[in-house]
């Protein structure tokens, strides 16, 4: 298949249908459900918040859905086209993924690493050029660490470090974004900035996002639908956020009684 695979106007940016994921058993046990029977077409514009208890495998089913892994059972698809049939460099223009924690092997610049992003856009014979260097100039800013290009990489704090991969995505600025566990290394401050700041190109609708997150209250701040996994390995709930984040599912989903109060313009989710 060539460089050239063209997106289906109209399409979804992702589509998943009858998509289950599995993980190994333990010694000689068979393989285990982490969710089964998952159908969504995600749109620009939207904000899917990725939810579920410790283990119930948000992360394994963000690799899934980034083709780093393949699906036990269902079809994925990527803006119309078989997920697998695109070519990994054309894919990288289309979808972004950004892990809990990135480990960096070798000292390097800040402004060298968040370039990385252009690679998938470049030929295989072409460095990066001034229009590069400068969405990715652009792309600190937005994240506060305007001045920390020379910094070296592997001297930054774990909330620094998270920053610049999401600097890094926004230079590679794909369409669809998926992102596990974005905010954990954050402190308040910068969750509430990196969530407005995900949220600006959500409600432009330049791109979608699927994101992993634990706080429920920051979810339900910048997300407009839901994927909630039940930690069973039964069907995941998806769907419009406010048809998903109710009392019931999530009291159920995280095995605890959760009470939703409204304050200050915001909704706030509790246990009770």
């Amino acid at each position: 298949m060539s460089r050239a695979l063209q997106a289906v106007p109209g399409a979804p940016l992702l589509a998943a249908q009858g998509l289950g994921v599995q993980v190994p058993g333990a010694r000689g046990e068979a393989p285990r459900w982490l969710l089964r029977g998952l159908t969504l077409a995600v749109q620009p514009g939207q904000c899917w918040a990725l939810l579920g208890r410790n283990g119930a495998g948000k992360t394994q089913l963000l690799h899934t859905l980034a083709g780093a892994r393949a699906p036990a059972v269902g079809t994925l698809a990527v803006a119309g086209q078989p997920l697998a049939a695109w070519p990994l460099g054309a894919l990288a223009c289309w979808r972004g993924y950004v892990p809990q924690q990135v480990v960096d092997a070798f000292p390097a610049p800040v402004l060298d690493v968040v370039l990385q992003g252009r690679h998938p856009h470049l030929s295989r014979w072409h460095w990066e050029g001034e229009t590069d260097e400068a969405l990715a100039r652009a792309a600190l800013a937005r994240v506060g660490l305007a001045g920390w290009e020379a910094r070296d990489v592997t001297t930054l704090s774990g909330g620094e470090r998270q920053r610049v991969a999401l600097a890094t995505l926004l230079t590679q600025d794909p369409p669809l974004a998926l992102l596990d566990e974005p905010l954990a290394h954050l402190d308040l401050a910068q969750q509430l900035r990196m969530l407005d700041l995900l949220g600006e190109d959500v409600r432009s609708g330049r791109r979608a996002l699927i994101v992993s997150i634990h706080d429920l209250s920051l979810a339900q701040r910048v997300a407009t639908h839901a994927l909630l996994l039940d930690g069973q390995g039964g069907p995941a709930l998806a769907g419009p956020v406010a048809e998903v984040m109710r009392e019931d599912t999530l009291s159920a989903a995280f095995d605890h009684p959760l009470r939703r109060r409204e304050m200050d313009g915001h909704i706030w989710w509790l246990p009770a």
